[in-house]
């Protein structure tokens, strides 16, 4: 049975790059090309078949088969999100079909429920096995490795999972990372054997022994320009050796070194092999290591019993658990492992018919990864073995079981029992964020049943409206919810999944402006909050929201591949934290303005350029217009500041006849953006080789234009070159004409470079000199009095620079506070960029300013998809990251409403799907101070500016520091008192 593509709207082999966008920057185009040609079976639609299959579905193959021979049943509903009460008794496949073919129309969605055969294997080039057999693992993995098919089992039972890989023979990866190539700008090179490159030292190389290059834009030792790759030694941050450069000409300057990808070939072992080689065991916690190893022969021996008593061990029989611990000891007497986790064997056992739904999203999540490196040959596969649990989420304590009752939530009860299923559905929690983590955490959350009885309540919010690009890996939409709220269709979507689900959304964004919805009384109502949001600053404020009124919070994000999972644990673990992020990754000014040497300055040049000229112009033209002070206010900001920004603000309000920039025609339009095209990538240009002229050296002898400072040239307009004419026109052929015949005829005014202008070569230049424009000539007297020569050197400085812009101010003064100006004004219309809308133009118009500034300065030119990646912000993301850590989340979750109290029960994680890089560690604990006071009669609460509450006693002891407390402590009566601190070290005095 098949269900066809609806939607295309893009030929067969092309990408649909609406749908795709923030895949592709994460696998790239042709990667996404060979997927597209790939067709993908999946063996058993349980919880963890159906996780795998939509993450696959999304990420865009060319065709998925479901297979499953098994009947819907009770405990499915636990982790399977696309069956319904109504399903029971009937097969699994058929009924999840329509659902998966509905998460993208571009993939061919089938379901065969007879049993797996060989000749149905040959019909794919990957083949999944989920709640699998140890024979059918054997059988087919061996088939599939003779007739070079990728091969994949993944399972889990309870609270553990397996992945197992198996690529063939021989498997070619082409870029074992997906990261951008590296590459540095050359500071010198040295003429010896070897010859050592060194990097202007404003950047790491970040280059390693072995790591092949090529150089280009060297001038002098111009051999280098054409040697293939060379294999480097690297010597520290910023130099390296490259073997013998004595016969090379001599080292001139400029020159970019950039890391040239090899692929290369991984080989694979069979299952039946593989399972004998602990040493293909890929570790995820270095704190379980030993339990690693015996979870391999766990699951042999839990197939074992399945095979014998035709069951799972039951929930937590002792008698079950001492015989799948006595089949791992027959089998460790071959495989000699030195440590038995007896321990989590048994825990196996208790657990192994636990089907849960944040497991299945971990496995779920890092199979589904697999696939896709499977069909594209991107990343570094599993080399083979991978075992996962989080045996940590069990009570710390003794507790009482019960059996499963026939409701959707036996495959957990089973792990769990049902008196901490009534404990979960009574809880009270806030979602912040209704996109790709947002919805799978919403997912998770009606699996689980959190918020899902009477009591129970689930808030999320989110003020975004749902786009085409979502659809992608935001699984709870679909084409019909572009436009409508994420949050209403999310919540909809989780009370489908789950009818018993209590959930109410919100479009409010979270910040201060929405503290009167959530304020203390909310919080103080709930269990604790989620944050599934896509920035720091968001994160961060509800991070304060949270220690403020000690609620717990889980927190998670992802960078493409990367992912990471925080959970914060009122006074047992860290918080969040202040935002570490600062300017320091911002581009300077100064480089910028003048001296790009990347095209991510230019790109940013190019936003700067938009906002300028379409976003903040007009406003301040509104501003005018609608306030009387908007003149006297712009001129306290300094004169080249106001300077700026009136003359803008009168140039946009006067025609051309006037002197101004106001069209009033087609052709004043097109007048207006030739002359602003002379402006930037000629004039600009001439007046800064002027100032600075190819030949020029500094005061150590050396050339200015050298090291990251390329040396530009202006450009000529050609109105010919698709390049450089920025001039796009949306209407008919004839209308393009009409525009060339424009162009012909516009009259460029002449342009001269002048002495007297100065650019800064720094951005600390440049603040220095704002603040002299504050002042004026004669304060330059009271103000520099270190010489005579000082004195005069810094009045003729501001007679030459300042007087001017005084004069022009005045002028500009004049021109504005003319009522006829006002009278035929008109109001402007703001223009916010928008990346993803292909009918605006915005980013035809920002790669196009890009382009041409990096023809200015000999910078290789990015094409439409780097540049909007670049320009745009985007954060890379795939579906596969974003269930796994939606699923790492879950997970601590069960601890939280548990109430663990151990640090050591809860993990922070960080992965890299792409190289299969895993670290579950402990998180920290909050910051300890020692505090003490002699005088003190009782025990009283502080706040201190570093969110630490702890107490001042009257004898001097020491005190943990704890990350909770209110601004004001309203569950008790002592008064709270607000005192200044230092982060770490600081004194208390009453």
């Amino acid at each position: 049975r098949h269900i066809y593509p609806t939607e295309p709207s893009v030929q067969i082999g092309e990408i649909d790059e609406g749908l795709y966008s923030r895949q592709l920057y994460v696998v790239g185009h042709e990667a996404m090309r060979r997927m597209g040609a790939a067709s993908v079976l999946i063996a058993g639609l349980r919880g963890l078949g159906v996780e795998i299959a939509k993450n696959v579905i999304l990420c865009g193959v060319k065709s998925v088969t479901v297979q499953d021979e098994g009947q819907t049943v009770w405990a499915d509903l636990s982790s399977q999100f696309f069956l319904k009460e109504q399903n029971l008794g009937q097969n699994r496949a058929t009924c999840s079909l329509q659902q998966l073919s509905a998460l993208n129309p571009h993939v061919l969605v089938s379901a065969h429920t007879g049993p797996l055969s060989e000749d149905l294997l040959l019909q794919f080039q990957v083949v999944v096995l989920t709640d699998s057999s140890l024979d059918d693992q054997k059988r087919f993995g061996e088939f599939c490795h003779s007739h070079g098919i990728k091969f994949i089992v993944a399972d889990t039972k309870g609270l553990c999972g397996q992945l197992f890989c198996d690529f063939g023979e021989e498997f070619t990866v082409l870029d074992r990372d997906g990261e951008m190539p590296m590459s540095a700008m050359i500071q010198s090179i040295t003429k010896e054997n070897p010859g050592v490159v060194f990097c202007v030292d404003e950047q790491k190389h970040g280059f390693s022994d072995g790591t092949k290059v090529v150089f280009s834009e060297v001038q002098g030792m111009t051999e280098l320009n054409s040697v293939g790759p060379v294999e480097i030694k690297a010597h520290g941050p910023y130099s390296f050796s490259i073997g013998d450069t004595s016969a090379f000409s001599e080292y001139e300057r400029g020159g970019v070194v950039t890391e040239v990808k090899q692929p290369f070939v991984v080989k694979f072992k069979p299952l039946s092999d593989a399972l004998l080689d602990l040493e293909l065991l890929k570790m995820n916690d270095y704190g379980k290591v030993s339990r690693h190893h015996t979870l391999h022969l766990a699951f042999q021996a839990l197939h074992n019993f399945v095979k014998k008593e035709q069951r799972l061990p039951r929930p937590w029989s002792e008698s079950d658990a001492d015989a799948l611990l006595d089949t791992v000891r027959e089998l460790n007497a071959v495989a000699q492992l030195e440590q038995l986790d007896e321990a989590a064997v048994r825990n196996l056992s208790y657990t192994a018919q636990g089907d849960l739904a944040p497991m299945n999203a971990v496995i779920g999540g890092f199979a589904a990864h697999e696939i896709v490196k499977a069909c594209s040959g991107k990343f570094t596969p599993l080399q083979q073995w991978l075992y996962f649990d989080a045996l940590e989420c069990l009570p710390e304590e003794e507790h009482q079981l019960t059996d499963g009752l026939g409701t959707r939530y036996d495959g957990q009860i089973a792990v769990f029992g049902s008196a901490f299923q009534e404990k979960l559905e009574r809880q009270k929690y806030f979602l912040v964020g209704a996109g790709a983590i947002g919805c799978e955490l919403l997912k998770n959350f009606a699996l689980i049943g959190l918020g899902a009885g009477e009591e129970g309540q689930i808030t999320v919010t989110d003020m975004d409206f749902i786009e085409r690009s979502n659809l992608n890996r935001q699984f709870l939409f679909r084409s019909q919810d572009i436009g409508k709220p994420k949050s209403e269709i999310a919540a909809k979507a989780a009370r489908e999944m789950n009818p018993q689900m209590q959930i109410t959304a919100h479009q409010n964004r979270l910040d201060p402006d929405s503290e009167g919805v959530y304020d203390y009384n909310f919080f103080m109502g709930l269990d604790g909050a989620a944050a599934a949001l896509d920035n720091v600053e968001a994160r961060v404020y509800l991070d304060g929201l949270c220690v403020k009124h000690q609620k717990a919070l889980l927190e998670g994000g992802t960078l493409g591949s990367k992912g990471h999972t925080l959970v914060v644990v009122p006074h047992l673990t860290e918080s969040y934290g202040q935002d570490k992020s600062s300017s320091k990754n911002a581009f300077p000014l100064c480089t910028l303005k003048n001296f790009p040497h990347r095209i991510e300055h230019t790109l940013q040049w190019a936003r700067d350029q938009f906002e300028g000229l379409f976003k903040q112009t007009p406003e301040n033209v509104n501003l005018f217009l609608s306030d009387a002070g908007f003149v006297e206010r712009t001129l306290a900001h300094g004169d080249a500041e106001a300077l700026e920004v009136l003359g803008g603000v009168w140039s946009s309000l006067t025609d051309l006849n006037g002197g101004g920039q106001r069209p009033t025609s087609w052709e004043d339009c097109v007048s207006w953006a030739r002359c602003k095209w002379e402006t930037l990538y000629n004039n600009d240009i001439c007046q800064l080789l002027h100032c600075f002229p190819p030949d020029q050296v500094t005061s150590t002898g050396l050339p200015f234009w050298s090291g990251s400072k390329r040396c530009p040239h202006p450009l000529t307009f050609d109105p010919n070159n698709q390049l450089l004419c920025m001039v796009k026109s949306t209407g008919s052929r004839g209308k393009r004409d009409s525009t060339r015949e424009i162009l012909k005829n516009i009259r460029v005014p002449s342009f001269t470079p002048k002495s007297s202008v100065k650019i800064h070569l720094t951005d600390k230049e440049m603040q220095e000199d704002k603040e002299k424009q504050s002042g004026d000539a004669g304060k330059c007297f009271v103000q520099l009095y270190y010489s005579l020569l000082v004195i005069i050197k810094r009045v003729i400085y501001c007679l030459c620079v300042f007087a001017p812009e005084k004069a022009k101010l005045e002028e500009l003064k004049a021109k504005l506070a003319s009522p006829s100006l006002k009278v035929s004004a008109k109001q402007m219309y703001p223009i916010d960029f928008e990346k993803d809308d292909d009918t605006n133009f915005h980013m035809d118009y920002v790669v196009a300013a890009s382009n041409l500034r990096a023809e200015n300065y000999d910078i290789p030119a990015a094409d439409r998809h780097q540049s909007k990646g670049i320009a745009g912000r985007i954060i890379p993301a795939i579906a596969t990251t974003t269930a796994a850590v939606a699923g790492l989340m879950c997970l601590e979750l069960y601890k939280l409403v548990q109430g663990h109290k151990k640090i050591s029960s809860y993990r922070t994680a960080y992965v890299n799907l792409a190289v299969q890089y895993f670290v579950m560690s402990q998180p920290s604990r909050p910051l300890q101070f020692k505090v003490s006071y002699g005088s003190a009669a009782v025990l009283q609460p502080f706040l201190l500016t570093t969110r630490a509450c702890f107490y001042v006693c009257k004898n001097p002891k020491e005190f943990r520091a704890t990350v909770a407390q209110s601004e004001e402590d309203k569950t008790k009566k002592t008064k709270t008192k607000k005192i200044a601190t230092h982060d770490v070290t600081f004194k208390v005095k009453i």
